[in-house]
């Protein structure tokens, strides 16, 4: 496990904590402290992003996961995902049940995601042209406008949350060359087989958030055996940074229901 990085701290029942894309652990930094006292969390950085190494071979990230539960000895365990993380999170729950028991999600449904609302397809044809021009610059502000949602810009958000995100956005994307091969290897017919997941799962939506990525929480959580939906007003794909102590609330409220 020496190529991953990850924070553990705490006691209780395991809490993992799984960042979006193009992020890290410490876009967390508003729930570790708080979730700490009653919880044993644990916040990793996935392959290839923040301080964990890039990929020397296909791997799998819901793999790297359940080495690293099983590593620390851990599980079942709460796993709660933002975006990338949620994905991630729902793969696990397919692939590695024993180690799951309970899931959250925050704007997003399984590892295969779908977009067609224009905003959103517009926002990833700014990324990904930037990103082939070689524009760091551009292909960091493409990105954070998810921060924003199709209904604001970036000044409407405070400017240590926008600057927070763009920073942990940067730190990984600077680690990636344009041209470089992307090494995952995806988890096949993830929405057929949501219905079979029998955990809690918990979708916590920022009430402005894409239409895409609302949708996608929403079906799953239609889809598999015991799921719901809430919202937080006010926000978009990163409501634990934008209005953490609401978020922390919300998590906790379903921790205690568990």
């Amino acid at each position: 496990m020496n190529d991953l990085f990850w924070l553990d701290t705490g006691t209780g029942r395991p809490l993992v904590l799984l960042h979006g894309g193009f992020l890290d652990h410490a876009m967390w930094d508003d729930q570790i402290p708080f979730f700490a006292p009653r919880y044993r969390v644990i916040a990793p950085d996935a392959r290839g992003y923040g301080q964990s190494t890039n990929a020397a071979a296909p791997f799998r990230h819901t793999d790297d996961l359940a080495a690293l539960l099983r590593h620390l000895d851990i599980g079942p365990a709460v796993l709660a995902g933002v975006s990338m993380g949620a994905s991630v999170a729902v793969d696990t729950a397919l692939e590695h049940p024993e180690l799951v028991s309970a899931v959250v999600v925050v704007g997003a449904g399984t590892s295969e995601p779908y977009f067609t609302d224009r905003w959103t397809t517009g926002i990833w044809a700014a990324w990904q042209a930037a990103m082939a021009a070689g524009d760091l610059d551009a292909s960091v502000e493409a990105f954070t406008l998810f921060a924003a949602g199709p209904d604001r810009t970036l000044d409407d958000l405070a400017p240590d949350v926008v600057g927070r995100l763009r920073e942990m956005t940067r730190s990984t994307l600077s680690k990636h060359a344009p041209d470089e091969p992307d090494l995952r290897i995806p988890v096949h017919d993830t929405w057929n087989r949501a219905a079979k997941i029998d955990v809690p799962v918990l979708a916590i939506n920022g009430a402005i958030d894409s239409p895409d990525h609302l949708d996608m929480a929403e079906r799953l959580t239609c889809t598999v055996v015991n799921g719901h939906a809430i919202s937080i007003d006010g926000t978009a794909h990163y409501p634990n940074v934008e209005r953490p102590g609401v978020f922390n609330k919300a998590l906790e409220d379903f921790l205690r229901t568990l």
